[in-house]
């Protein structure tokens, strides 16, 4: 929410990607090219003057090829995910924004990524998670509305809630 390190934190990574926190479908998301007085309003306005916590990230240029939404049940990857391939006239890997849809197998990136967050997750009481990725990179872990069932169903994927449901029934 401090303005300054935001502003700084453009300028270091050469443009950012600025987030609300308590927002879905790619609203209020901004991309800041350069610190400027553009970029100091935008701040202003979507931090309300430095009293809301926004997440930056890094600009990835690899979000033209898609952001990957994975679920993952009980710390284990569905092997198959959801790319949201933002149009043209968009940077937003998001569907509610006008996002392609496509289903796409697992890379061994993205399974290691899952490796790496899933039991830590699934420990924390975490059953039912999304992990959005761009490029080589873990952008956010989705626990409170982690979308994309039915659309990996509609594009040829498994159908996760019998997943889910399976898993639990094996737990207990």
């Amino acid at each position: 929410r401090d303005i300054q390190v935001l502003l700084d934190f453009i300028k270091e990574q050469d443009g950012a990607i600025i987030k609300p926190l308590d927002s879905m479908g790619g609203n209020g998301i901004i991309h800041l090219t350069k610190p400027d007085n553009n970029a100091d309003i935008n701040l202003q306005k979507i931090t309300k003057n430095g009293t809301e916590h926004v997440m930056a990230q890094k600009f990835l240029p690899e979000i033209s090829k898609g952001d990957k939404r994975i679920l993952l049940i009980s710390g284990n990857p569905v092997p198959y995910a959801l790319a949201r391939i933002p149009t043209n006239n968009n940077l937003k890997g998001n569907l509610a924004q006008g996002a392609v849809a496509k289903g796409i197998k697992l890379s061994e990136r993205d399974k290691w990524i899952c490796q790496k967050v899933g039991s830590k997750l699934n420990s924390m009481g975490l059953v039912f998670v999304g992990l959005d990725i761009i490029g080589d990179y873990l952008t956010e872990i989705n626990v409170t509305c982690p979308t994309g069932v039915r659309q990996i169903k509609k594009l040829g994927g498994p159908d996760i809630p019998n997943l889910f449901w399976n898993q639990v029934e094996d737990f207990f």
